[in-house]
């Protein structure tokens, strides 16, 4: 199976921190983490590490971040032939500050700009399962519209008029609660699961996937909207956790999988993700995930 990722790629720095940072203090850290990241390119590299024949088209500039991300990518078996690397432009730089105590982080990005939108690739193969999260709006639906019988996947994180109208001609929207809750207008609590997830059918009357933070997801069965549990972890850093639940989704959906079995393997590999410092850093290889799914069956 071929599959095609497109998106955003940045390079992360993260800084692993006892509390949080103080206001006008001055701090010493002995200890970084740095790999590449994004929804889509973390979600190709994952594949790739995994033995799926995955391509990611994104942009990047020509420097430092940009060529060491391709470099990633390649070391896994990323092809990536069809990413744009632009002189003049700078690759996104976030840096991460992750609060080991609490597992939460908080993430400044560095944009000095837009770089030009994508609009078409001439592909010399045609892709089995698509996967897009948002970044490159024209682009992704010019390439789903050019293959219409690949399954496609969005990486729904921010509510925006584009991902809107992606989300819409897209086959499985996995979605993130605060895009739920943005598009419903319903804040998501265990009494409103229901309501929400039938206002987001009514929107997109589609295969919808609901990530819900440590308590898992919610996704439909039978007519019913079932809860797919997290697993219990001690959280030092949830950055990336999002992109790599997309990943390992994405995956089962190109192994042909059954939904259940899908949404129990994404939720180990997001769940065990959140237990390393990093992106790229935390992704487990498969047999390692295969093993802990294997232990909670």
């Amino acid at each position: 199976m071929k599959v095609l990722c497109i998106g955003h790629a940045s390079y992360d720095t993260t800084i692993p921190m006892c509390g949080f940072l103080e206001e006008n203090t001055k701090l010493r850290i002995d200890t970084k983490f740095e790999c590449g990241g994004g929804p889509a390119c973390n979600a190709a590299y994952l594949l790739g590490k995994w033995g799926i024949e995955a391509t990611f088209i994104g942009v990047v500039g020509n420097d430092k971040y940009g060529n060491y991300i391709k470099k990633e990518l390649d070391e896994v078996g990323v092809d990536t032939r069809y990413m744009r690397i632009l002189d003049g432009y700078e690759t996104t730089a976030s840096i991460i500050f992750a609060n080991v105590e609490s597992g939460t982080r908080t993430i400044v990005s560095y944009r000095p700009g837009e770089a030009e939108k994508l609009k078409m690739v001439d592909l010399d193969f045609e892709p089995d399962v698509i996967l897009v999260d948002g970044h490159e709006f024209e682009l992704s639906k010019n390439i789903i519209e050019k293959y219409p019988n690949a399954i496609s996947i969005m990486d729904a994180g921010r509510v925006t008029e584009d991902n809107l109208r992606l989300a819409r001609i897209i086959d499985y929207v996995v979605c993130s609660k605060e895009f739920a809750e943005t598009v419903t207008n319903i804040k998501i609590k265990e009494d409103t699961y229901e309501a929400v997830f039938r206002k987001m059918k009514e929107t997109f009357s589609k295969n919808i996937v609901i990530t819900i933070e440590d308590k898992g997801c919610l996704y439909e069965k039978e007519d019913k909207v079932e809860v797919m549990p997290g697993i219990t972890v001690k959280t030092v850093d949830s950055t990336g956790a999002g992109d790599i639940f997309h990943g390992a989704f994405t995956y089962g959906i190109a192994m042909d999988w059954a939904i259940d079995d899908i949404l129990k393997f994404s939720n180990v590999t997001a769940g065990l993700s959140v237990t390393k410092i990093g992106s790229r850093n935390s992704i487990f290889a498969y047999d390692e995930i295969k093993k802990k799914y294997d232990e909670l069956k």
